[in-house]
């Protein structure tokens, strides 16, 4: 068999695993105590959701920042808002009041006036030293009072991070959630032709900016998933022989195999202490699930059936996993202790379920269901309940979620597309929206919240 012709057959076969039927800013200073939460606050439920009318102006330039570093940093903000659904920047030239000082009491009633329920301020300077320094002040616009006001020191290479910082602060104070803004994702980047398509790992912004390229596309990857330290992914690799199952260091490069097991590895995932990756091995004709204890090398064999185990995923806090199998004749979401043991089946509709992924919330699980020709992207509740899809269509797969629980990410290949693309929607459903990237895209994997370890 070809080069060629092997690699068609195992990326083949690794979609059949994986679907079974489908083809860095310094520590904070706080400018001002956070006082008890106001009523100006973004309700999130499962229905529709009034987005908040929020002013930005244009972050002023202090000392020594030239250039447009100021409004750039304003406009990730207005963007990042804006993309959550749960805002709605009002247009600048509506504006009453110009912001002349960032540490000055607006004139609310100009602010009333526009119907803003929030205000944001800020400004950017350069120290004597070459770093920036970048504050702000979230107001209460109704109630006349500061919710809260911070500033941060960086290297200017950071400017799009403390957008995206701000933006969380923001996102948290109104919201009552963390944010996800300052975060990365890993994906399968893709180009050429469907029959010789090029498939590289690639690592991005969440709004697809600052585009890195992680492998050089000599081997197929597939599957590329975030550890918890979110400095290392782990992701199945095969070139002239079956698929191994790698560790990969984003920021030094190097890679090194997982284990070196007889037959064919799928679908890697870490455990929420990073200790640990779980995965599927190949075993003639079924599959089962096994965990590797990254440290001792050790494994345990978790599941020993003569059915397709597969797609595990750990709940947020590692004692159990869910995972497909066609156990039942057709595939299905299972949930069982870390450990192994029993499963318990938790999906009973119509079609066919799989790449189950426990939200980091642990309330609801994540799933790709195909049925009546369709593909939709859905949530479960881990005891079954509560099952909701938040989008269908042709050829939806792979959902990963934003590290706040509130917003799924899942690629799409529609039939005649000349490839896939990236896109998001959130927890109700709604504010579907497709993630810039420079060519097609598939496999995306949320990162944890950078600033929650920088």
């Amino acid at each position: 068999m070809s080069h060629a012709d092997r690699t068609e057959a195992a990326t083949a076969l690794t979609r059949r695993r994986l679907m079974l039927t489908s083809a860095a800013a310094t520590a904070t200073t706080a400018l001002m105590p956070r006082g008890a939460l106001a009523t100006v606050q973004v309700q999130i439920t499962q229905g529709n959701v009034q987005a908040m009318p929020i002013a930005i102006p244009d972050f002023l330039a202090g000392p020594g920042a030239e250039g447009d570093m100021p409004r750039n940093i304003t406009q990730i903000i207005t963007s990042n808002l804006t993309r959550s659904g749960l805002f709605a920047p009002i247009d600048q030239a509506a504006y009453l009041e110009k912001i002349t000082n960032s540490d000055s009491v607006p004139r609310f009633p100009d602010w009333q006036a526009i119907k803003a329920q929030a205000l944001l301020v800020g400004k950017i300077a350069r120290q004597p030293d070459g770093r920036i320094n970048a504050q702000f002040r979230l107001w209460d616009v109704y109630n006349g009072t500061q919710l809260t006001g911070q500033q941060f020191v960086t290297s200017p290479d950071n400017w799009r991070r403390v957008g995206h910082i701000i933006s969380d602060m923001v996102y948290e104070r109104l919201t009552g959630d963390k944010g996800y803004f300052d975060t990365r994702v890993v994906f399968v980047d893709e180009t050429g032709t469907k029959e010789q398509r090029i498939k590289r790992l690639a690592i991005m912004d969440q709004d697809g900016a600052n585009v890195r390229y992680l492998t050089r596309g000599q081997d197929l990857v597939l599957t590329p998933r975030f550890s918890p330290s979110t400095q290392e992914i782990t992701y199945m690799s095969f070139g002239q022989g079956d698929p191994r199952v790698y560790l990969l260091n984003i920021e030094t490069g190097q890679r090194e195999i997982v284990g070196n097991f007889p037959g064919m590895t799928f679908s890697p995932r870490f455990s929420p202490d990073g200790q640990r990756v779980i995965m599927s091995l190949q075993q003639g004709g079924n599959s089962n699930l096994f965990v590797m204890d990254l440290r001792s090398k050790a494994t345990t064999r978790l599941t020993d059936t003569a059915a397709i185990d597969t797609a595990p995923s750990y709940s947020p806090d590692g004692s159990r996993v869910c995972f497909e199998s066609d156990r039942g004749g057709r595939q299905q979401i299972y949930v069982m202790n870390a450990n192994g043991g029993p499963a318990q089946r938790i999906s009973f509709g119509d079609g066919a379920y799989s790449t189950p992924v426990w939200s980091p919330r642990g309330d609801t699980i994540a799933f790709t269901k195909q049925f009546e020709g369709r593909f939709a992207i859905g949530v479960i509740n881990p005891d079954g309940s509560g099952e909701r899809i938040l989008t269908e269509g042709f050829h939806n797969e792979g959902p990963t979620w934003a590290p706040n629980g509130r917003v799924v990410m899942f690629f799409r290949d529609p039939a005649g597309a000349p490839g896939p693309s990236i896109y998001t929607v959130d927890l109700t459903g709604r504010n579907e929206q497709r993630v810039p990237t420079p060519g097609y895209a598939s496999d995306p994997a949320w990162s944890p919240l950078l600033s929650a370890s920088s």
